[in-house]
């Protein structure tokens, strides 16, 4: 009897644990993650929303204000103590999602909040891979100045240069970045699979001016 009611006992208090935590407080913090309502995130917090919860694409609340381009409701999120290195179910943490898509701020949040630089993403890349590929000029820069390796290559055999040269249309942000990554010391002449280098690359894909900087610099094709 003694043991029957000890476990009587634990399942009451398992029970009445979960019954704590209002019913759909997860979505309700999610929700306000979305629309980027940092009240309505501090109301699903009190009610007993968990902060690392996560969706069913294992993004936390922290990751959907991320993906959303919530600023405010990622400082909020932070502050509260999310963790900003927690990944998803693509593999993508707070700097990966921000990087990508080119949200400066952001990524100056989750560098000065201690973000890994080598995060790998499905790819496996680091952040400022996408960066160079997308063209986001500041995104690179800040990363550069945070110490992000230059010459990791991804799962594809592309380093950021190369896919800033690959994947970049050859306009002013691709050149940009080009110049970036080579005047930080990034390995012009470190080849993809096939063996060409970035200075092959842009001479096969017009890329003029690209071309005429890395010859300048030296480069070899």
């Amino acid at each position: 009897m003694r043991l029957s009611a000890i476990a009587a006992a634990f399942v009451l208090g398992v029970a009445g644990a979960m019954n704590a935590i209002p019913a759909g407080a997860s979505e309700t913090l999610f929700a306000a993650a979305e629309r980027g309502d940092v009240a309505g995130l501090r109301q699903a917090l009190a009610a007993g929303a968990k902060l690392e919860a996560t969706d069913n694409h294992g993004r936390s609340a922290l990751l959907i204000a991320a993906y959303g381009n919530r600023l405010e409701a990622v400082r909020f999120l932070v502050e509260a103590g999310a963790d900003i290195r927690r990944t998803d179910g693509l593999k993508d943490d707070l700097l990966s999602v921000a990087a990508v898509s080119g949200q400066i701020e952001i990524v100056r949040l989750a560098i000065a909040r201690g973000a890994s630089l080598t995060p790998i993403n499905r790819y496996g890349g680091i952040p400022i891979i996408p960066a160079a590929h997308y063209g986001h000029v500041e995104v690179v820069r800040e990363l550069i100045k945070a110490g992000s390796p230059l010459d990791h290559v991804n799962s594809l055999g592309w380093t950021a240069l190369i896919e800033a040269v690959i994947l970049g249309d050859g306009g002013p942000r691709h050149r940009a970045i080009v110049e970036l990554l080579v005047e930080a010391g990034a390995n012009m002449n470190l080849p993809d699979r096939e063996g060409r280098t970035p200075l092959t690359l842009a001479r096969q894909r017009g890329q003029t001016e690209i071309v005429r900087y890395l010859e300048n610099k030296g480069a070899k094709p």
